[in-house]
């Protein structure tokens, strides 16, 4: 094993940025020794108590975060209304968005664990940082239908609408092959469970802060990501924060809905990600739409809640 150890600057990066999306076990789970943890921290060249310290912080955060959430009354009240069933197993199939240790997909575990009277639910995080709907589909048997899943969250689109430095002219990946991919995923999981999927639409991103991280060789504008809303939106099953309004605050949403800007404390310094406030909301509203929604008619595109102040 390599005696590598992160300089002090490459430990500071990990521990206050890339460690919660850098999880080497989902990225390549065929490597020989990948379940080692000690040899997934010398990799990252720091000791394995390290790296376990700091998965552990992150799995606070987001427990501490649901124990927040469910002060909120109306969070409370809507989760004794969700459409799960005890022996359900779901799965959350995305990018680094959801493979975040701290992020929405943790924190909804923990609010369903924490505020139901014995749940009995099976979580299963299926996010691998950085996919585009593309790279997402390769693994769809091995992360998706291999666990016999009952309900499927698909949050895929953010990574699709890069634009690559060296080709800033279009997409990385176009409109017709997102929407290609998705019709797969939809008739794919169709086949094993008889449950609505739940479509997750992408946050905005904030392109001036993600223009100053050295990291990426990309860009993401509102233009493409609203592009990938509206494919999203004409979905069938549970289409949670069709307008991509999650990340503003109350105050900020126009009365036709299409807001102001977002606010900067619910990302990471890159603009991307969201911070742990911005996880918050996005369980919020994925249990709002999963409480409120109806269903008028078998296998139909589920209406906007009552109290959805968007556009129709």
């Amino acid at each position: 094993m390599s005696d590598y150890k992160a300089t002090e600057e490459e430990a500071e990066v990990l521990e206050k940025y890339l460690l919660q999306f850098l999880n080497l076990e989902k990225r390549y789970p065929l490597l020989p020794g990948i379940e080692n943890e000690e040899a997934i921290a010398g990799l990252m060249g720091i000791e394995r108590e390290k790296l376990l310290k700091l998965r552990d912080r992150f799995a606070s955060n987001a427990r501490q975060a649901a124990v927040e959430l469910l002060e909120d009354p109306e969070v409370a009240e809507w989760i004794e209304e969700l459409p799960f069933e005890p022996g359900d197993t779901i799965v959350a199939f995305g990018d680094s968005i959801t493979d975040d240790l701290q992020g929405w997909f943790k924190i909804f575990e923990n609010v369903l664990e924490i505020g139901l009277e014995d749940p009995e639910l099976s979580f299963i995080n299926s996010g691998v940082s950085y996919d585009t709907s593309t790279d997402a589909l390769k693994r769809l048997n091995r992360d998706v239908l291999d666990h016999e899943p009952d309900w499927v969250i698909v949050a895929l689109g953010t990574f699709d609408a890069q634009r690559l430095h060296v080709a800033p002219d279009r997409p990385l990946v176009s409109l017709a092959d997102y929407w290609e991919n998705l019709n797969t995923i939809e008739s794919t999981v169709s086949e094993i469970t008889d449950n609505p999927l739940i479509w997750m639409t992408p946050p905005p991103v904030i392109t001036e802060m993600l223009q100053q991280i050295p990291l990426f060789n990309f860009d993401l504008f509102e233009e493409d990501l609203s592009r990938i809303r509206e494919i999203l939106t004409g979905k069938k099953g549970y289409i949670v924060d069709p307008l991509g309004e999650r990340m503003k605050e109350d105050d900020e949403h126009d009365e036709d809905g299409a807001g102001q800007d977002v606010a900067a404390w619910n990302y990471l310094s890159d603009g991307l990600h969201p911070s742990l406030s911005g996880h918050v909301n996005t369980v919020k509203e994925l249990i709002r739409f999963l409480a409120l929604a109806k269903d008028p008619e078998e296998g139909s595109s589920f209406e906007t809640p009552d109290d959805y102040e968007g556009e129709s």
